[in-house]
């Protein structure tokens, strides 16, 4: 009888890169139903796999990335007690690369062929450049295939408890108070990637208020002050935790927002999304869209791209002629109202 697999998944990053893993757990559990699988984190997105059923164990990596020789052993020490088969790691380093060596897992993955990968034997995949640009969630499919998982099954998945989900329909109809449409606004994104001024996200809540069956929803942990303290509109996320905020993304009709982290959330709770994305490669939708949900991307014309955006997508607001209007946002909202 072969020896089962225990299977570590090494995700150190923000939210939506931590969203865009959760289809292997699934998909390895699936070609290997008795393996045991682990997570590593950071403990700000750990709640994302909170009440997954492909996970076995959840281990938080903060406790040990802060330069501390010592903090480091007793990682590698924890690590080891596990004895994993196998790691796949989805955003290597060079001190997570020795902090596997050394816990002795045997068959170890990253991304990349740097030169410590190849001193400590470590197996790799190469995105090649992002020719042909494919999915994120495909690129970490890469590893778990490595291993011998066949899946193109890239839909992600968050796992709320049947207590979270009452909470979230009484949620739902605390909010609504009669009317029919309950729309999700989030207007930060973390400057990872183009997004509106505040000032454009508060003329299009100015808009929608008109709309009798709309009740509009703030989704930011921290609100700017050109949206803050709109009469009628809600702000249910303030001061509240990662896990707490999911039941406010799930009880949603549909989140409007540019390529973030709770776009990406909604999307693994089944959650319709509008979202404004860049084409740049490092931006694309075909890299970063969302997976597993019903969703509406928008782009700003090529013409726009090509002659007037600033180049930097950390900078680009999507205005003035060709990029996504507020009118444009509305009109497909509409659609979707219809």
């Amino acid at each position: 009888m072969k020896k089962s697999k225990r299977i570590l998944i090494v995700r150190p990053d923000r939210i939506g890169d931590v969203v865009l893993s959760t289809p292997l757990p699934r998909e390895i559990k699936k070609t290997f139903p008795n393996s045991f699988i682990a997570v590593m984190l950071r403990k700000y997105t750990k709640d994302i796999y909170e009440n997954n059923p492909y996970v076995d164990k959840i281990i938080l990596i903060d406790d040990y990335d802060n330069g501390s020789i010592e903090k480091f052993w007793k990682k590698v020490k924890e690590i080891k007690s596990y004895k994993f088969t196998h790691s796949l790691t989805l955003l290597p380093t060079e001190r997570l690369n020795y902090l596997l060596f050394l816990a002795g897992i045997p068959y170890r993955v990253g991304v990349g062929h740097k030169l410590y990968q190849f001193l400590t034997f470590t197996r790799y995949v190469s995105r090649n450049k992002y020719i042909p640009l494919r999915h994120e969630a495909d690129y970490c499919m890469d590893l778990a295939r490595k291993i011998g998982v066949a899946s193109e099954n890239l839909e992600t998945e968050i796992f709320l408890t049947e207590e979270e989900k009452i909470k979230s329909l009484e949620f739902r109809n605390e909010l609504l108070s009669g009317k029919k449409f309950l729309i999700g606004i989030h207007s930060s994104s973390g400057n990872s990637s183009p997004n509106w001024k505040p000032s454009y996200y508060r003329e299009l809540i100015e808009v929608l208020q008109g709309r009798k069956e709309i009740q509009i929803v703030i989704t930011d942990n921290t609100i700017p002050e050109a949206i803050a303290n709109v009469e009628g509109v809600m702000y249910p996320n303030v001061n509240k935790s990662l896990r707490e905020s999911f039941i406010t993304f799930s009880a949603l009709d549909l989140l409007i927002s540019a390529s973030t982290g709770p776009m990406h959330i909604c999307a693994a709770l089944k959650v319709t999304t509008l979202s404004m994305f860049c084409p740049l490669t490092a931006c694309s939708p075909k890299l970063w869209g969302p997976s597993g949900n019903e969703n509406i991307v928008l782009l700003p014309s090529e013409d726009y791209c090509s002659n007037k955006c600033p180049g930097n997508p950390k900078t680009c607001t999507f205005g003035g002629e060709g990029g996504i209007s507020i009118g444009r946002v509305i009109f497909v909202l509409e659609e979707f109202l219809k």
